[in-house]
């Protein structure tokens, strides 16, 4: 059974930073391309980050500069560092994992930026 279960969101003033984390079970995150994305109210899903199983990353341009994808193949975790958060990034954020045939997705966690 495959689970990624996020953890890391939480209220955070402008400017502050906050690390999310996605463990996964299931998957191997190291042969999926891993990726996080959010969904703020009224809005759709957008892509915020991914990376490939060959490391290869790419970010969304309201993000680029301030938030961090990352993977530790040990604990089987992929990580979202946020830095100089904006009010605008308020969301619910999810991990994804994508493999040919397979896709799947966390529940989400909170993130909400006060300004």
């Amino acid at each position: 059974q495959v689970q990624l279960v996020e953890s890391g969101g939480g209220l955070v003033q402008f400017g502050g930073s906050l690390r999310l984390s996605c463990a996964a079970s299931g998957v191997i995150v190291s042969i999926y391309r891993m990726a996080w994305y959010r969904q703020a109210p009224g809005k759709q899903r957008e892509l915020v980050a991914s990376m490939t199983s060959g490391g290869s990353i790419n970010y969304a341009d309201s993000v680029k500069g301030r938030f961090t994808i990352s993977r530790d193949n040990a604990k089987n975790t992929v990580h979202l560092q946020m830095n100089s958060l904006k009010p605008e990034d308020t969301a619910v954020y999810y991990c994804h994992a994508l493999r040919v045939g397979q896709d799947y997705w966390g529940q989400g966690t909170q993130v909400t930026v006060s300004s």
